[in-house]
């Protein structure tokens, strides 16, 4: 053996073994973690859904792993401050975001200087999901999908849709269904779900893709349901059909909540979080609770998740970038 060939022997044995060690060390860590408080971070204010979210999940979660979880709640940038805050953390499985997909599908396609979460964090599971509900003003005279989409066609540029913000996800279910049904309507943004449906409701504008809260007005006649951008029916209107029933397979498009963790966070560690959350997310006072806020506790595990994360990059960016949108 020469001289380069016992150099490379060498390297590669001390690659292994430090490798081994590795391994082992964060096996080991796993074992004994979590030995002091979690904490995790969301980037909206307290009530709205994604903060309901996780603080439903923290307790049981810490419950399971022995330790409290605390929620710190750090708005701004449409959750990029929340985002880079956690990003910034150590890599130690004690610092958890809970977050919208869309802070990495959406985000950096948008907002200059967005956190680079793909490659920053960890995607660890899916929490749940809302799904985005076709709602029109009461007296808008349609009764479904179809003739909808025929009043929009015979007075293009003429009806509104009204949005929770721009580049958010009924908006981008808004242009996405513009695209697919190649109708021409004005998009109104609003600063969030609420103010967007009362505009509905006051006949301010014609349409919200709407994630819930627009039910109860539903069930008193102030408004109508026409359609859902999901893969199931609202178990809440049985009779209401999703996009794809309707002729419109492509406009499906739900608006998920998951976890991550800053990237270098030991497997061990990752799993382990990903167990608690299954079994918290099957837990029927927890189902509940997500059924409460018109949302469905939907487990997906990383591997899951990554897939979404992809698809669903995909789509946006591809739609963010045909319809020009950007946040000022």
């Amino acid at each position: 053996m020469n001289c380069f060939s016992r150099c490379l022997f060498v390297r590669l044995r001390v690659a292994m073994l430090v490798c081994i060690a590795s391994s082992t060390c964060f096996v080991t860590y796993a074992q004994t973690w979590p030995t002091k408080t979690l904490r995790a971070i969301v980037g909206f204010a307290p009530g709205g859904g994604v903060d309901t979210m996780a603080r439903t999940i923290s307790q049981p979660m810490g419950e399971l792993l022995g330790q409290s979880i605390v929620v710190e709640n750090k708005p701004g940038g449409s959750g990029n401050a929340s985002a880079s805050e956690a990003s910034r953390a150590r890599a130690d499985g004690y610092t958890l975001l809970f977050a919208p997909l869309t802070q990495q599908t959406v985000n950096p396609f948008v907002i200059k200087g967005s956190p680079d979460m793909a490659k920053d964090m960890v995607p660890v599971a899916i929490v749940g999901r809302n799904k985005l509900h076709l709602v029109v003003k009461k007296d808008l005279p349609v009764s479904n999908l179809q003739e909808l989409i025929a009043l929009a066609r015979a007075n293009p540029g003429k009806l509104n849709y009204a949005s929770s913000g721009v580049a958010t996800s009924p908006h981008l279910l808004g242009e996405l269904f513009l695209k697919q049904t190649g109708v021409e309507m004005v998009h109104v943004p609003y600063k969030g779900s609420a103010p967007a449906m009362q505009s509905v409701l006051a006949g301010e504008t014609d349409l919200v893709f709407d994630p819930g809260l627009a039910f109860q007005h539903i069930r008193v006649g102030n408004a109508k349901i026409l359609a859902v951008a999901s893969d199931k029916r609202p178990t809440q209107f049985p009779d209401t059909p999703t996009m794809a029933e309707a002729g419109y397979p492509a406009i499906t498009f739900d608006a998920w909540t998951g976890i991550w963790v800053p990237a270098g966070t030991p497997a061990p560690v990752i799993e382990r979080i990903s167990k608690a959350l299954s079994t918290v997310l099957a837990r029927p006072d927890v189902m509940k609770r997500f059924e409460e806020l018109n949302a469905e506790a939907r487990y997906r595990d990383t591997t899951e998740f990554r897939s979404l994360l992809d698809q669903e990059t995909r789509m946006l960016s591809s739609i963010i970038k045909e319809r020009n949108i950007t946040v000022d």
